[in-house]
């Protein structure tokens, strides 16, 4: 195929979809053959139910919300497509790029072949269509401006739970006291602390995958292995043994302070005694694993 018959199919199947699926052989003709003008960014994934790759749709999302922000963008040219390539598919492209992964973004420029700055790192920068589109901007200098279909669930929640307190104060006007609740407050900041030390706050701003499935051993991984990325599950992991390791520290303070018995008070105290050790041992270990080399441990190796 001659360039232009070429920009001319991917204009035109551009505009019935935001990202253009890709077989072996359209992938050979318009991706892998000269001549080229344009970059295609691509998404290897397998999306069949099948496959069970949870991650692969999270991502899906992501990048149709990328593809549809530059589709109708002022700013759309023909400089880049978005397309996508389904194991099931094009398992020779697969075969053909040495792909034993999914989902994959890789960039295939207009001129030359990909360096290995042109393979997304998932794992590190997540899938968030925000961070996508600075990649995409490094590599191929094109801006996408991404804009996120509405979504009113948050503001909703909000409302809910606004109404919920309002009433609530309503309901006790004629007994506010319980607005001094120290433990009330206590546990409601335990709980902020909680979320935001587990890491909450990075999957929000990274919008990593909950966890991986080796797409060839089916093994789930909910531990990240490199200390420069990490799994939603994997806070959800680190936020329970913190509240494990909380609980023991509260349980020691009330067996030194409490006004119970000396028999239940070391029944507490070697309650919370076990705690500790036990869930500070895991969390050693989750530390261990994600820093490689790292000397000490705690029970647990």
């Amino acid at each position: 195929m001659v360039l232009s018959e070429k920009v001319s199919q991917l204009m035109e199947w551009t505009s019935k979809r935001s990202v253009i699926r890709l077989n072996g052989d359209k992938f050979r003709r318009l991706v892998k053959a000269p001549p080229r003008n344009y970059s295609v960014i691509i998404m290897f994934t397998a999306l069949q139910p099948h496959r069970q790759c949870v991650v692969c749709k999270q991502a899906d999302e992501e990048y149709q919300i990328l593809a549809n922000s530059w589709r109708y963008s002022s700013a759309f040219t023909n400089r880049i497509f978005f397309a996508m390539v389904d194991f099931d598919e094009g398992s020779d492209v697969f075969q053909m790029l040495n792909m034993n992964s999914a989902p994959t973004f890789i960039n295939f420029p207009a001129k030359g072949k990909p360096k290995r700055g042109d393979t997304y790192e998932l794992q590190v920068r997540g899938f968030a269509a925000e961070q996508l589109a600075r990649w995409v901007a490094d590599r191929t200098d094109v801006h996408i401006r991404v804009i996120r279909p509405p979504n009113y669930a948050g503001p909703l929640m909000l409302g809910l739970l606004l109404a919920v307190i309002g009433g609530l104060v309503y309901l006790r006007r004629s007994n506010l006291d319980f607005l001094h609740n120290k433990t009330g407050w206590a546990l409601a900041a335990l709980c902020f602390v909680l979320a935001m030390t587990s890491g909450q706050m990075w999957n929000h701003i990274r919008g990593p995958p909950y966890a991986h499935k080796n797409p060839h051993t089916g093994q789930v991984n909910y531990i990240h292995g490199s200390s420069q990325a990490q799994f939603v599950a994997e806070t959800h992991i680190v936020l329970l043994f913190n509240a494990g390791v909380t609980l023991g520290i509260v349980l020691l303070h009330e067996a030194a302070t409490s006004d119970l018995e000396v028999g239940k008070r070391k029944i507490i105290c070697m309650a919370g005694i076990g705690l500790v050790v036990v869930f500070f041992s895991w969390l050693l270990s989750i530390f261990r694993s994600k820093y490689h080399g790292y000397p000490y441990s705690f029970l647990m190796s």
